[in-house]
């Protein structure tokens, strides 16, 4: 009876089995598979989103997040690039073969196109943060728009080597969380993605790395999953970073990598 089992399951054509995957909008990897360290945290899996089903995630700003699982974390690093410490955030991740997502600011990006290029390669997602990092709520609209494009056309330079307003990762997060219904709206009208956080470390503080870890894990036990928030250009958030990796694989959690969906062609059309 067993062996009859066996053949019948044999008989699946593997051509649905992977369809059958490919429908959940997911493309799944086992932990650490890419990893030719044993014993990795590596990334758990790639979620594949859009704005027309997500236009704007994080619970700490909105009320719809990722669907991210129990004990499931998105890394997220705002600010960069910054030459003394964005190094050491990839190389600690590229030890645990970790996938995150960067938020650039464009003047950086365009004065360390290099380094910008170097987060691409190594398989990270980059987002946007405007161009110089001003409150967007404190300037005209006209002025607010224009920041958000100038940072927008600055991070595809340094990455494609041309300007242009329309994002290859239409990924966009406010400084300081500080959007309007202006901005909003016109972000949406482009599909371009929001992200706020559901969790931080609040490195913006002075602390010491130690402090930083505590703090973070802390709140990582209440929320059990989320949009994690850290800026790669501070010295302690680099400095604890690689504490915080092996914290996540010794608790089990497990590293999700945020990738564009298609763009809808209203979106598209979008100036």
């Amino acid at each position: 009876m067993k062996n009859t089992r066996r053949r019948r399951r044999s008989r699946i054509p593997r051509k649905v089995a992977l369809a059958a995957l490919a429908s959940l909008g997911l493309v799944a990897a086992a932990r650490g598979a890419d990893c030719p360290r044993a014993g990795t945290l590596g990334t758990s899996r790639v979620l594949t989103i859009d704005a027309a089903t997500y236009p704007r995630v994080g619970t700490k700003s909105f009320p719809q997040t990722l669907p991210l699982r129990d004990h499931e974390v998105v890394l997220t690093f705002d600010d960069g690039p910054w030459p003394p410490t964005t190094p050491k955030v990839l190389k600690a991740l590229a030890q645990e073969c970790v996938r995150a997502t960067f938020f650039l600011i464009g003047k950086p990006a365009s004065e360390h196109p290099e380094l910008v290029r170097r987060i691409a390669a190594e398989g990270h997602s980059i987002g946007h943060h405007t161009w110089t990092h001003f409150s967007l709520m404190r300037m005209p609209r006209a002025n607010a728009f224009d920041e958000i494009d100038h940072g927008i056309s600055a991070v595809e330079a340094a990455l494609h080597g041309v300007a242009t307003t329309k994002p290859s990762t239409p990924f966009f997060r406010f400084p300081g969380f500080e959007s309007t219904p202006a901005t909003l709206d016109m972000l949406q009208s482009r599909g371009i993605i929001v992200f706020g956080a559901d969790l931080w470390a609040s490195d913006w503080n002075k602390m010491t790395p130690k402090q930083e870890l505590k703090l973070l894990t802390d709140r990582l036990r209440v929320a059990r999953k989320g949009i994690i928030l850290l800026h790669d250009p501070k010295a302690q958030t680099a400095a604890m970073l690689p504490a915080f990796l092996r914290y996540l694989k010794d608790n089990d959690y497990h590293v999700v990598h945020i990738v564009p969906g298609a763009v809808s062609a209203e979106a598209e059309q979008a100036p």
